[in-house]
Order: C-alpha cells, then structure tokens, then sequence
C-alpha cells in the first residue's frame, strides 16, 4: 500500500465552487508540473491551492524522503466550510443576506511507481 502524503488548508476566503475550477485543472498531475500551471493561473483561487501543494510536497520531502519529481497529486478536494452570513438593509425596508463563503482545501499525494 502506497502512503499518502497529506497537506490541509482549512477556512480559505474562497468559495468552493471557485477553488473546484482551479483543482480540476491540477488532479491527476505531477507535483512540479502543478505547481507551474498553478504559477500561471490568473485564477484568484490558484494562489491557496498552490500553497496547499507546495506544502504537501515539502511534507513528502521532510517526512517520507520522496523527491518532488517522483510525487503526483492522488486526490485534491476543495469543501465547504461554515458560511458567515451577515444583513444588508436595502430600500423600502427590505432585507438582504450577504453571504460570506469559505472553504478547506485538502490534497493527498502519492509516490509515482517505478
């Protein structure tokens, strides 16, 4: 069984449904690869997930002695976290919600079979 190596981002200011768009662009990828396009990304959601990959990588580097070229992103989720709701007041007294979205970031990764 092949371990994993794991890194975890948790209460992002980001809303999941934007972070899935840059995730889905990165799983299944090499970790130096990821990391590139991640750079290049003129996503606002890439800057976290590349700190979430950077970090896994390091963790894989520091931990498990895996060198980052032999390293490929298993699994990436971006989740859901609590939703800070707050009012706004709008005309002729009616009520607005004004949602405020966070999210965690979770990867796993996994060592490239030789």
């Amino acid at each position: 069984m092949p371990t994993d190596i794991f890194a975890q981002a948790r209460f992002i200011p980001v809303s999941a449904q934007k972070l899935r768009l840059v995730t889905d662009l990165v799983r299944g990828k090499d970790v130096v690869e990821a990391l590139t396009l991640l750079k290049f990304t003129p996503n606002f959601a890439a800057h976290p997930v590349s700190k979430v990959v950077a970090s896994a990588m390091a963790n894989g580097e520091e931990n498990f002695g895996v060198s980052r070229d032999d390293m490929y992103i298993y699994k990436i989720v971006a989740d859901e976290a609590p939703t800070r709701k707050w009012r706004k007041f709008g005309a002729r007294g009616r009520f607005k919600p004004w949602f405020r979205r966070f999210s965690h970031i979770t990867v796993i990764l996994r060592e490239r079979e030789s």
